[in-house]
């Protein structure tokens, strides 16, 4: 277009008006490009207009009603439209109108306190973990997951979209106000997961921004690789470095991870033995290191489903009741952290561990049974706060005002299978 314009093609002094993003293809038609909601919103904050491909118009239109847009086809449309013999009207923002349809949870039979777990996971932000043998319903459990949660915020639906876009994976321009579930397969990179390549895309934690990151088979994952991971679980953020640039992408998500006793996959079920006797064990869960173990703040066992929980008649609960119940935690929480004036704190999870002490200061008999607690299972600083911060989570939703004895207790019982991990590690 610089060169149209330089030969009088097209009129220079216009186009100075215009931020102008797009590939061209040798046949004259503009193709698509990745990034061009968040360039959007640059040329709007600079005062410019923005043209850019057709195909990521509706993307672009997000940005601002105001901000002047053209998404021409081809180049000839875009040199027929300011030589006036063909209009390119502004492009409308596209929504996702009929999202996939989500599994429910009342699918799954039996596993009361893997639903229990699940759903205080859900109300808080906190990342879990589920231990069992192969076909328990870890999976299932975990796919069951975003039909629980709420939708994203204005701001959160924002944010998920500016990183989907320069990731190049906003399908059509069209927004959708679901939560990220991202579920890499345990063969991923490093730079695959956090991020990097030749221009530095945005990685897995990145596309999982205010969403959930479902990793199945935790320990078959490289240990360097998943100890990459807690920069990004402990600030929300994952930092690139290269040696002539550094980028940072938001990393704002909830992991939920999945994996099997030992290698065989049957340790603890009765009438099983092992061939490696406990070594089948202990190597296995010594792939994940106690630092990173240290980051999850629900860890369950998830026993194998019986033949009585398959032939009970009857559902359990959907998940819009259960959903219900996260909406009303959150929203509490939300309120308290509004009134704080802590906007980017949207869940327990993210929380100041300073501040937490106080909102989730609890009686004298919790105080009590914490401190035993703390010293029997040997809770770090970081532990002892997750307990915290998943018993806040748990009285918010009984709708309590003040974190009790009942709440600290059940939260410690969620931390019992992850100390025995540790001590493998």
């Amino acid at each position: 277009m610089a060169l149209m314009a330089a030969i009088g093609a097209l009129p220079g002094e216009r186009l100075s008006d215009y931020l102008v993003l797009g590939e061209l293809a040798l046949d004259g038609t503009i193709t698509a490009v990745a990034g061009v909601l968040p360039a959007a919103i640059g040329a709007n904050a600079m005062g410019r207009g923005l043209i850019c491909p057709a195909a990521t118009g509706p993307e672009a239109a997000w940005a601002s009603r105001e901000l002047d847009i053209l998404a021409p086809r081809s180049l000839i449309a875009i040199a027929n439209h300011f030589k006036g013999t063909q209009m390119l009207t502004r492009p409308e923002p596209a929504l996702m109108r009929e999202p996939p349809l989500l599994a429910d949870l009342a699918d799954i039979r039996g596993q009361e306190v893997a639903k229990r777990a699940l759903e205080i996971a859900a109300a808080g932000g906190h990342n879990l973990l589920m231990v069992g043998p192969p076909g328990a319903g870890k999976s299932m459990l975990a796919s069951r997951l975003p039909s629980i949660l709420p939708p994203l915020t204005p701001r959160e639906l924002l944010e998920v979209s500016m990183v989907t876009s320069i990731g190049g994976e906003l399908s059509g321009g069209k927004l959708t106000d679901r939560r990220p579930f991202r579920a890499p397969h345990h063969s991923a990179s490093m730079a695959a997961l956090v991020g990097g390549g030749l221009r530095v895309k945005p990685g897995e934690v990145s596309l999982a921004h205010h969403g959930v990151l479902f990793l199945d088979e935790l320990p078959e994952f490289q240990p360097q690789v998943l100890d990459s991971l807690r920069q990004p679980l402990e600030t929300g953020e994952a930092v690139i470095a290269r040696a002539n640039h550094r980028v940072s992408y938001p990393a704002r998500f909830q992991m939920i991870a999945a994996m099997n006793p030992c290698r065989c996959g049957m340790a603890g079920e009765p009438g099983h033995v092992c061939a490696r006797g406990a070594r089948c064990v202990s190597d296995y869960q010594g792939r994940l290191s106690g630092p990173f173990l240290d980051r999850i703040d629900l860890r369950i066992e998830v026993p194998a489903v019986t033949a009585a929980d398959l032939i009970a008649p009857g559902r359990g609960e959907t998940s819009a009741v259960v959903g219900a119940r996260v909406a009303a935690a959150r929203a509490l929480q939300a309120e308290r952290y509004e009134a704080l004036s802590l906007r980017d704190v949207g869940s327990n999870a993210r929380c100041p561990t300073n501040l937490m002490e106080e909102i989730a200061a609890p009686d004298a008999s919790g105080r009590a049974l914490l401190a035993e607690a703390a010293h029997s299972l040997k809770l770090s600083a970081r532990g002892y706060h997750r307990v915290l911060k998943v018993a806040r989570t748990i009285a918010d939703l009984d709708a309590a005002a003040r974190v009790g004895r009942m709440h600290l207790a059940e939260a410690l019982s969620y931390r019992a299978v992850g100390e025995r991990l540790q001590a493998a590690a």
